[in-house]
Parts: C-alpha cells; structure tokens; sequence
C-alpha cells in the first residue's frame, strides 16, 4: 500500500510512526501533531456507508440529547438570537440541528451521504458551524476545514465535537482509534496549532468540545 508523505491537516512532511495494530498503521506529524491513518487503509465509500447505517441517532433519544448538549449549550450561549449556522456531517438524523432549531437558530444541513446538496457550501456565510463526531472522518482534514473556516462570518463560531488524543500509551488501549471510519484524530496540540495558524480564539471544554471562533475583522 501507499505510504502517505504529507500530513492531511498540515501538509507536513515531518512524520514518524505512532502506533501499529493488527487492523492498519497509525503516523503522527511534528508540525500539527495531528495522529492519522495513511489513506491506503481507508474504507471505500461503499463501506464507509455502510458503517454510518449502522449508527442511530435518534432525536427522540434523551441520552442522545444529552451528549450532543455538550456542544449545543455553549454554542447557542455564544450566539446572537436567530442566527444562521450550518450543521456539517449531520449524518442521516440531524439531531443537533433539530435541537439548535428549537432554541430558535436557521440550521442548513450538510453531508456527503446523506444530505449532499453542496449548494449550501456556496450559497452564504454562517455565524456558526457544527461538526459533531465529523472531524475523525475527514480523508483531507486540511481542505475541509479551509474551507469550513472561509464560510464563518467574521466573528463566527465553529463547534467541533470529537474526542483528544492524550499520549501514545493511551492510545494503544483507546477504543476511539478502532472504528475503521476514524481516520484522523487530534489532540488539544493540533488545535492550539491550528488557532494559531488561522488568529482564531481557541476553547476546549471538557474532554471533546473544541470552540473556535473567527476573528471579527477577517
């Protein structure tokens, strides 16, 4: 297979050996510390599609709600009354924008499989962005989140839910890493990196939730 040269996120070339499991090999980059999978152990489409079928997530589900409240909450405590966001990777039930629209929020809806008008990545600018349980998926990391981060307003919110890498012995045990659709994972580093590099304000509550917000005069 392929042995992927470039870090997805950065386009670094600094890489070294992270991890090996008896499923596929793991890279990590000395520039963004961003921990991936060399794209010749990717699922194609069809399977990848196939796993997403698999997950329920259901609106209706309280323990559901609850997790994506970790996101929901501080988010809407940041944004102004009515504002327009888009929910990125809403999956097959957009849960999130459903409960972002009951607290009064205009949510459009993206995702490749399941919502795959690409129109509302064109049409406008957003005041907020959410990608729960997305950014792990990403096969170009970098490019998606560009482009994300051009379709925020000036002083606009993205909200990110997925879960840090600590160190590589945790790593080694971390049952994250096991589902074959989680291809990139990152650590607070890799986002204290990326705020850097973009002037953005960076914050991480709790274990998952990456808040970060674009400059008011970009």
């Amino acid at each position: 297979m392929t042995v992927e040269t470039h870090c997805p996120l950065c386009a670094g070339n600094a890489l070294a050996p992270y991890h090996q499991d008896r499923r596929r090999p793991y890279r990590q980059c000395g520039t963004c510390c961003l921990v991936f999978v060399p794209p010749g152990w990717y699922l194609t489409p069809e399977a990848e599609l196939a796993q997403y079928n698999c997950h329920q997530n259901d609106v209706g589900d309280a323990g559901y709600r609850q997790f994506l409240s970790r996101l929901a909450l501080p988010l809407i405590a940041r944004l102004a009354p009515g504002a327009q966001g888009l929910d990125f990777g809403c999956g097959p039930g957009p849960a999130l924008a459903h409960m972002l629209r009951e607290a009064g929020f205009d949510v459009a809806l993206y995702d490749r499989f399941f919502y795959p008008d690409d129109s509302v990545l064109h049409a406008r600018r957003y005041a907020f962005i959410s990608a729960t349980e997305v950014v792990e998926h990403l096969h170009q990391p970098g490019h998606e989140l560009e482009r994300l981060w051009s379709l925020l307003q000036p002083g606009g919110w993205l909200g990110i839910m997925t879960k840090l890498v600590s160190d590589q012995t945790a790593f080694a045990n971390w049952h994250y890493k096991n589902d074959p659709t989680h291809v990139c994972f990152f650590s607070a580093d890799t986002w204290r990196w990326w705020a850097r590099e973009h002037d953005a304000s960076l914050e991480i509550l709790g274990a998952d939730v990456i808040l970060l917000r674009r400059g008011e005069s970009t």
